[in-house]
């Protein structure tokens, strides 16, 4: 199943359970801030283990490929050239960006508007993102990096597969070939 609508399954049936938790009692609030930031901090060190991973095995593989053009502009994507390991710290960092943006929301949310529903809800959320994760089923799950987990990683898209980076050789022998023409101009 597309991760993107099981996202979507897991956070409406998050929300119909938070419905049957008493949030207005003290005790229970307690309890899910804990587990809350209990999520997060498995998360995080999750993602810092797995870097640690990355950095020790140190894959030196040169990886090219096209990054995906922008559908707003008609410019073709650009060529990109790195390694296994510094293409697999990229996608670490920016999992971290994006838990470092839920949980500076979630304390906006939580401490600003006195939202309590959504403490319950990212915390299971977090935890499918963190099992949903390719770096994270690479290096620590040991799942091969192969199909799903091919480098560079496809972006799921919720209306199907979305226009992700190509690593076949011919859009890299195309990128190249531009490359080599606006360098002899």
């Amino acid at each position: 199943m597309n991760p993107a609508i099981q996202n979507l399954v897991v956070s409406l049936v998050a929300m119909q359970l938070a419905r049957k938790i008493a949030f207005d009692d003290p005790v229970v609030l307690s309890y899910v801030r804990i587990g809350y930031v209990t999520a997060q901090v498995i998360i995080l060190a999750t993602y810092y283990w797995v870097s640690l991973t990355i950095k020790r095995k140190n894959d030196q593989t040169v990886l090219k490929y096209v990054e995906a053009s922008n559908a707003m502009t008609q410019e073709p994507g650009k060529l990109v050239t790195t390694t296994v390991r510094d293409y697999d710290l990229s996608e670490v960092s920016k999992l971290l960006r994006s838990a470092y943006f839920g949980i500076a929301m979630m304390a906006v949310m939580h401490v600003y508007f006195k939202f309590t529903q959504p403490l319950f809800v990212q915390a299971l959320m977090g935890v499918k993102g963190l099992y949903d994760a390719k770096p994270v089923a690479i290096h620590i799950l040991g799942k091969p990096a192969t199909g799903d987990y091919k480098r560079p990683f496809a972006t799921p898209s919720l209306m199907g597969p979305a226009p992700g980076p190509k690593s076949d050789a011919a859009s890299i022998a195309e990128a190249e070939k531009r490359i080599g023409a606006k360098k002899e101009d």
